[in-house]
């Protein structure tokens, strides 16, 4: 990706935590820019100390289409362009689809879905005119397919990622590389310190506690590995559309996949009466 002799400008919602902190530590250690925007950027304000004018933060919520358009206004007035877009910010809910409230489902789809759909219509015009840049699209491993208790967070990121499939059609004549990335789990609080909890329904008491097993044997890795292959991918002349962080997350989605596709197989023959005479 073509800079100039200062770095690239990277723009990152979620910075202030989790993965965001990460890819906004990585991005200044290799001696870049970076715009960072959370609800909330007082976490940022020893980086920022020690940053040297390289990192600017400024809150910002996502859910906000007005404030997102006003918030990329100012980040290209920052430095004068965009780079990198890290499109990041989003919490977690956790609850049967049965359990999950009309309040919580749209809250939570304001921001991991709609917030995201924001701030890819807020910085595309500024990439497409400038004819450079990337746009990282943050998932999750978890967006391969449903699963109990996180239906609607799956869901959420399910359609980050036929978004950025969109996105990724719609900007490369115009040099811009789109990025749907899946991180596995890393210790972010993603799941304590922006965890949503539908109440629970005693009817699924079993199958909660058969989760919560499997979760508790689970382990989390380092937000630190994934900015460092994040950066890898920004270097990449021709990146990939679709990338997962982490082998232990690439085995469960290509577990979930072959199974996926097992499905498809065993019905083939009822799937091909459908448009018989």
């Amino acid at each position: 990706m073509d800079t100039d002799a200062k770095g690239r400008i990277w723009f990152i919602t979620g910075a202030s935590r989790g993965l965001g902190r990460a890819f906004t530590e990585e991005a200044l250690a290799a001696g870049d820019r970076v715009i960072g925007v959370a609800r909330d950027v007082s976490p940022l304000a020893e980086l920022i100390d020690r940053s040297d004018g390289r990192l600017v933060a400024y809150p910002l919520d996502v859910s906000d289409r007005a404030a997102v358009m006003a918030g990329v206004r100012r980040a290209v007035a920052v430095f004068g362009r965009l780079d990198v877009v890290v499109n990041n910010a989003g919490g977690a809910l956790l609850g049967m689809i049965e359990e999950v409230s009309e309040e919580q489902a749209r809250r939570h789809l304001d921001t991991n879905l709609f917030g995201v759909l924001w701030v890819a219509q807020a910085v595309a015009p500024y990439l497409r005119e400038q004819r450079s840049g990337h746009l990282l699209m943050i998932s999750s491993m978890g967006s391969a397919g449903g699963f109990a208790s996180t239906g609607l967070y799956g869901a959420g990121k399910a359609a980050v990622g036929a978004i950025s499939d969109a996105l990724a059609m719609e900007l490369a004549d115009f040099g811009v590389h789109v990025t749907l990335v899946g991180p596995g789990g890393y210790e972010t609080g993603l799941f304590t310190k922006g965890l949503t909890l539908a109440d629970p329904n005693p009817a699924y008491a079993e199958l909660r506690a058969r989760l919560e097993r499997l979760w508790g044997e689970s382990r989390d890795f380092d937000p630190a590995d994934a900015a460092r292959v994040l950066r890898e991918i920004v270097d990449l002349a021709s990146p990939p559309r679709r990338i997962v962080l982490g082998g232990v997350a690439f085995d469960m989605v290509a577990e979930l996949e072959r199974t996926r596709w097992a499905e498809y197989a065993r019905w083939e023959a009822l799937s091909r009466r459908a448009d018989r005479p």
